[in-house]
């Protein structure tokens, strides 16, 4: 067991029931633990399940982790029971009950953390209500930010100055101001709620309002991956901020843990593909996974296959089955025959242990919807990326890839649209093949790949001790101790 001396702290853990926030909360929590601290995760029945395993192990080994589960009020919201995550949004309207299923969990966890007494509360940025919470408590309240602090930065200074409001045409690009690189952006790669008012406007704009008012920052990232925009970012939120990153590296260290962490759809017929990649050659293979929330139309599954396959090189996707119409599951099962046929492709239904493959010698890269556990689990070991954002803050992560790391590929995504692609934002079949063949080039690649390497070793030393991240995770717990003594915490402004 690892620095007992942090075992008088007590703190809550309030992750947002989505896997690109949830997943990796629950990974800070579990290191949390690992270092002494009396952790508890608040959540709902159906989300406990997706980490129980983990932390019954963690438990076993003499840390003191539990999750205090509060029932989710699915029927009240006309949900069917178990649908309380927001992956499990199969159209706007179930989407919507989510939300306000979610919403109305408040008052039961604000009576927790007044039954709990905790010394601490990291909630996820999406609830900036639990910036009033720690007040009343008189303990400081740490927002945990699920992706980079570039996207973050970016993202302060475009909603501040909005620089996109000037231009005469969507299609013109504007220069974000204030950033240490010249990083170029049209209006439509902005969220909806920023480029348009939307009638979540309102909610997003107290979300970022909250950051000031907070203690400090909690980041899954590590300082030599963004070393400018984690300066950058104290200077534009104004509070501490910690990157204690990659955080699955910490936690997820053997091969039935990587399997068994996110959410499992079905058991996945592991001897096939395992099978398959063994029989490739070392980075031969192109990783194509678009993420958990990610809607691709029946047009764009198309184009990506024939994409995929014409470029001439293999490749192992996952699909999700929500994606399928009728006439795309035909297309798609034919299309699946047909690389078994051939031995270049290997599709996987629904769910991927994509800890395991990334780190398999066969995968030579990776096709990203830019989610920032992709890009973390990617630099982790040493890949680079062919970038497809769909949504969110992921154009802005495409540009620290492409733009800032150059460990990043291009593919031309056209817009920025959460719940799915427009026919209008369909990239093309040739488009896709010429970015895997320059992707998967070993002379164009050479240097992308050597830098994507040199990343994956600092990320290592980063967890090690004496590393950046695991000194400021030391930095972060002796701070808790100090504000407990002498009972002094940041109010908010």
């Amino acid at each position: 067991m690892e620095a007992q001396s942090h075992h008088q702290l007590n703190v809550i853990f309030l992750p947002f029931p989505t896997p690109g926030h949830f997943i990796p909360m629950v990974d800070t929590a579990r290191v949390f633990a690992k270092h002494g601290v009396s952790v508890t995760i608040i959540t709902t029945p159906a989300n406990a399940l997706t980490f129980q395993k983990a932390v019954d192990n963690d438990i076993t080994c003499g840390y003191r982790i539990r999750a205090q589960v509060i029932p989710f009020p699915a029927a009240k919201v006309g949900l069917p029971d178990g649908v309380e995550n927001i992956k499990d949004g199969t159209s706007p309207e179930i989407l919507g009950k989510i939300y306000h299923g979610i919403s109305m969990l408040k008052d039961q966890i604000e009576l927790l953390f007044q039954d709990l007494q905790p010394d601490c509360i990291v909630t996820d940025i999406m609830y900036p209500w639990t910036v009033e919470s720690a007040a009343k408590l008189g303990i400081p309240r740490i927002f945990f930010y699920s992706s980079s602090y570039f996207s973050n930065c970016a993202a302060n200074i475009i909603r501040k100055h909005r620089p996109h409001e000037s231009l005469l045409s969507d299609t013109h690009k504007f220069t974000v101001p204030g950033l240490p690189q010249r990083i170029e952006m049209n209006p439509w790669q902005l969220p909806e709620w920023l480029r348009n008012k939307a009638i979540y406007s309102g909610y997003f704009e107290s979300v970022f309002d909250s950051e000031s008012k907070s203690y400090g920052a909690l980041y899954n990232s590590f300082h030599e991956l963004e070393i400018e925009y984690e300066q950058l970012h104290k200077s534009i939120v104004g509070i501490k901020s910690w990157n204690i990153g990659p955080v699955s590296k910490w936690v997820n260290k053997d091969d039935e843990q990587k399997a068994n962490r996110g959410y499992k759809v079905e058991l996945t017929r592991k001897e096939e593909w395992l099978s398959w990649l063994n029989s490739k050659q070392n980075e031969s293979v192109l990783y194509v996974s678009f993420g958990s929330l990610t809607r691709v139309p029946e047009a764009q599954l198309i184009e990506l296959a024939h994409g995929l396959e014409h470029s001439g090189h293999n490749f192992l996707w996952v699909i999700r089955k929500k994606n399928d119409t009728e006439m795309g599951k035909s297309f798609l099962q034919e299309f699946e025959q047909k690389m078994k046929e051939s031995k270049k492709g290997y599709i996987i239904w629904n769910w991927a242990p994509q800890l395991l493959i990334l780190d398999h010698a066969a995968v030579g890269g990776i096709v990203t919807h830019c989610g920032w556990n992709s890009i973390l689990e990617s630099v982790s070991v040493g890949l680079p990326m062919i970038t497809w954002p769909m949504f969110e803050e992921q154009f802005y992560n495409e540009k620290l890839l492409v733009d800032v790391l150059k460990i990043g590929v291009p593919v031309g995504a056209k817009g920025n649209n959460f719940w799915a692609m427009g026919d209008n934002t369909v990239v093309g079949r040739e488009q896709i093949a010429k970015a895997v063949v320059q992707f998967m080039g070993k002379e164009e690649s050479r240097e992308m790949r050597l830098r994507a390497r040199e990343l994956a070793d600092a990320s290592k030393k980063s967890i090690e001790k004496g590393g950046s991240s695991y000194l400021n995770l030391m930095q972060l717990l002796d701070d808790l101790k100090s504000l407990k003594k002498t009972g002094a915490t940041k109010k908010p402004n």
